[in-house]
């Protein structure tokens, strides 16, 4: 038989399986542009040489800007500007 605990704690677990699931939705473009970010980071440091420093200001650029935000970051390190290492 089925009791009111059971039940409540059915309810609770899906609650939690539909929170869980909509946070990941949201954040996964995010995870995307980060991860393409900084391959063409590391690309942009193995391949051409250019030392870029990675900082958390640099990753939300790229996270929130995917690759137009890696060249960004890219051109304000070779100008001197910031993220120089």
């Amino acid at each position: 038989m089925v009791t009111g605990i059971e039940i409540l704690l059915l309810v609770l677990v899906l609650a939690f399986v539909l929170g869980a699931s909509t946070i990941i939705e949201t954040v996964r473009p995010f995870i995307v542009n980060a991860v393409v970010g900084l391959l063409v980071l590391f690309l942009a440091q193995v391949v051409f040489g250019l030392s870029v420093a990675v900082t958390p200001i640099a990753l939300v650029i790229v996270a929130i800007g995917g690759v137009p935000g890696s060249v960004l970051v890219i051109l304000l390190s070779l100008f001197g500007i910031a993220f120089v290492p």
